[in-house]
């Protein structure tokens, strides 16, 4: 059975500049069996309802701007799968989550921009699926755990995100081993968490973890963890890291 990851994607620009993400998710796709579909939740799509992608081929969308010519040249032509995006619907029904299809949603820089490194032939179908961020971590956990049974499907399911994200605080000129010290406390504290299964804690995380509204002014680009860690089981940390001092880049499992 295929465990379910959570990607610290980064800026669009490790499409072109993997830096020590790249090999460690070309690692990870190496190791894991073939999926027959992968489903995304990213940062990126935020909605007020569930929505799930249905287009047939869906387009690369360069949903950012003011970055070298070259990123935008970059295309994942993977295709959908319109059938499995009914069956997550279908799912989602069942366990009282509704949920529609968006038949015209490209993909979107969360999801293309890790899966050129994983599995940059674009061989295997992407579906992706939307963050009503606005109803908090519970909610992300509850549509993990309504869609863990794809796993069992050959589906490979990731949550796209960033284990902190404040674009405000990135130091341009800092190396790899510069890292700010309440973005390491407020890193090191999710993983503790994570690790021990405290689930309660997770879901409280803005007035439990440490310095987390400086980490996460706005909580989207953390809340595809808990969709991750709903549809999975055990934790393991796949990669870590930081960029630019306070942008983690870690890469999680769950088994």
């Amino acid at each position: 059975m295929l465990p379910t990851l959570f990607i610290s994607h980064g800026s669009p620009m490790l499409a072109l500049q993997p830096g020590a993400s790249g090999p460690a998710l070309a690692r990870l796709a190496a190791e894991l069996p073939s999926p027959r579909a992968i489903l995304v939740l990213s940062a990126h799509w935020e909605s007020r309802e569930l929505l799930v992608s249905g287009a047939a081929r869906p387009k690369t969308w360069h949903d950012f701007y003011g970055f070298p010519d070259a990123l935008y040249e970059v295309q994942y032509p993977a295709q959908g799968n319109p059938a499995l995006a009914g069956e997550v619907v279908e799912q989602l029904a069942r366990a009282g989550l509704p949920a529609r299809i968006d038949p015209q949603r490209p993909l979107d820089h969360g999801a293309w921009v890790p899966l050129t490194l994983m599995y940059p032939q674009a061989e295997i179908p992407v579906v992706q699926l939307s963050l009503p961020s606005h109803q908090g971590p519970a909610a992300q956990t509850r549509v993990g755990q309504a869609l863990s049974g794809l796993r069992e499907q050959g589906v490979l399911l990731i949550g796209s995100g960033s284990i902190t994200h404040n674009l405000g605080e990135l130091d341009w000129h800092a190396g790899p081993e510069a890292v700010a010290p309440w973005a390491q406390v407020f890193r090191d504290w999710m993983v503790e968490m994570l690790a021990s299964g405290d689930e309660a804690a997770l879901h409280d995380y803005r007035r439990q973890a440490p310095h987390a509204a400086r980490n996460h002014p706005t909580d989207e680009h953390l809340l595809p963890l808990y969709f991750a860690r709903g549809a999975g089981g055990s934790f393991k940390v796949e990669h870590s890291g930081f960029t630019l001092g306070v942008l983690g880049m870690d890469i999680y499992s769950f088994n």
